[in-house]
Order: structure tokens, then sequence, then C-alpha cells
């Protein structure tokens, strides 16, 4: 059963490049325009990938990909071009048409190409623009790590 979805089912997950999610199951919500895959889960688009407890999947009416949200536990490595992201949060939610990426929850993030270490409540990434914008808590006040020396 498996194996019948994801031939059926997969192709419409494309955004620009194929989308590759394992699970221990599955199960889809026709009426909600929505998949939720449970247990050990991760999401695979070229290098980049989320892994998390589940991941619910949602599409338009078309039965294109509007988003899809990782939660429980989530770890990520993020690549395009110019960026690469690394870390964990308790969510995360990526909307592929405009590639940005929302992470909630404990969220701790290392920018690789740039050096930084970035440590908030909730991090908000555009890939495509390079944007980030880092909110803390009461409790927790963000964190913004970086090395400083002059590059020569």
């Amino acid at each position: 059963m498996k194996i019948l979805f994801l031939l059926t089912f997969l192709p419409l997950l494309l955004c620009a490049e194929m989308v590759e999610i394992t699970s221990k199951s599955f199960e889809a919500k026709d009426a909600l325009r929505q998949a939720r895959f449970i247990d050990d889960v991760t999401v695979k688009q070229g290098k980049s990938w989320i892994h998390g407890d589940e991941v619910i999947v949602y599409f338009d009416d078309n039965n294109e990909t509007t988003q899809y949200d990782a939660i429980g536990n989530t770890t990520f490595e993020v690549f395009n071009e110019e960026n690469h992201y690394k870390g964990k949060s308790q969510k995360v939610t990526h909307y592929p048409k405009t590639s940005k990426y929302l992470f909630a929850g404990d969220v701790v993030i290392d920018d690789i190409v740039n050096k930084r270490h970035i440590v908030g409540n909730i991090v908000e990434v555009s890939t495509v623009k390079g944007d980030a914008q880092v909110k803390g808590s009461d409790s927790k006040p963000m964190k913004f790590i970086f090395d400083s020396k002059n590059k020569k």
C-alpha cells in the first residue's frame, strides 16, 4: 500500500525537485487536502532534508504542495546555491513555493556558510533572499554568535 501511494502521490509533491518522504505510517485526508506521515519521518529534496516525529503536507486546489509541517524534535539541513543551514527545533514549517522556512520552539541553527550560530524561539529564513528574522521569548532571549575576525 505504501509503495502504491508513493507512486501515485509523490508527483504531486513536486516543487523544483523531486521530494521523497519516508515514515512508518501514513494517513491521507482528501477533504482537508492533506497527507500525514507519522513516526520517524524524513523529507528529502535535493541535498536538503527535515526529520521529525510527524510531517503534515498541505495541498491547494490544484494538488500542488503549499506547505509542510514537521513536528516534534525536528532536525534539519537546508541547502541552496548560497546557503547551508543545519539545526534542530520543535517544529519546522516549509513553504516550497517561496523557499521560506519557519523554525519554532527551542531553535538552534548553525549557518555553515557564514559561520554563525543562532538560538531563539522562532526563526524565519528565506533561502532565496538570504533574509532571517529571529525572536526570543521573555524567559529565553535570542542569541546570535559569530566570529568578528577580519577576513583578509
